[in-house]
């Protein structure tokens, strides 16, 4: 073969070669404990002591969210209300927004709620034995405060990264700063965008699989914080126990299709 012809083949070798290799990698490089499914919470409704009011995700400010199932609602007791609201994905769906893209920093900053800084930012906790790494929020709006927190687990896993992509263009937009760039630029430029892909690369845990993104919130009363987190640390345990992933899908998957 002439030096000319092999100097032809060498480029469209090389692009397969690169193509094949971009291919394979993420299945190679990425851990496959998600599908052991380690972790998974099923939301209760009957709780001692607690009056329950399911709220359509309609009047929720993560109705935007694509979920397979969503839980939203409040618990009412001796004046304290507990407001809880959890999504799943049971598969990953091709062509549909992440069901982490949407945290509240996002979504009840666009409904009209404003992000008051408080320190730490992140709440730690041990949910039935299983380490969860929250965000902790502060959000007011015409004089009412809550407290919230967020977080989200994938493939069975806790997120190795944190959800707070959303929050510095939270408090932007709060502050009314970002007024002439579109969210969508905001979020794009925002370097929280691109750090959550890299820890999620460096630690070798993937993107996709089952998800399961968890808020709940309390009202903030006066300036006391410690019995806001002290409520919300005590009632997640009692609203969300261990559950079973497969018997929740084959059940979701068992329903009839909604006529539309």
């Amino acid at each position: 073969m002439a030096p000319e012809r092999k100097r032809i083949w060498i480029v469209p070798a090389v692009l397969s070669l690169l193509v094949a290799t971009l291919w394979v990698f993420p299945t190679i490089w990425y851990t496959k404990e998600g599908a052991q499914q380690k972790t998974w919470f099923t939301e209760r409704t009957a709780i001692d002591g607690w009056e329950y009011l399911e709220i359509p995700v309609g009047e929720s400010a993560e109705r935007v969210l694509v979920a397979d199932r969503t839980f939203n609602g409040e618990f009412r007791k001796s004046g304290n209300v507990v407001r809880v609201f959890c999504a799943k994905r049971y598969e990953e769906k091709a062509n549909e927004i992440g069901l982490f893209v949407h945290t509240p920093d996002r979504c009840w900053v666009e409904g009209g709620w404003r992000i008051d800084p408080i320190a730490p930012d992140l709440a730690d906790l041990s949910l039935h034995g299983v380490p969860l790494v929250m965000e902790r929020r502060l959000f007011e709006v015409r004089g009412q405060r809550e407290l919230v927190y967020f977080c989200g687990l994938v493939g069975g896993q806790p997120l190795p990264y944190r959800l707070d992509h959303n929050l510095s263009v939270g408090m932007r937009t709060a502050l009314k700063e970002n007024q002439t760039a579109s969210g969508t630029a905001a979020r794009v430029s925002d370097a929280h965008f691109w750090k959550r892909l890299w820890t999620s690369f460096a630690s070798r845990h993937a993107l996709n699989g089952p998800k399961q993104f968890i808020r709940i919130s309390t009202a903030v009363k006066g300036d006391n914080l410690a019995e806001a987190d002290e409520r919300l640390r005590q009632f997640i345990g009692e609203w969300l126990v261990p559950g079973d992933y497969d018997q929740e899908r084959a059940a979701f998957a068992a329903k009839p299709a909604a006529k539309g």
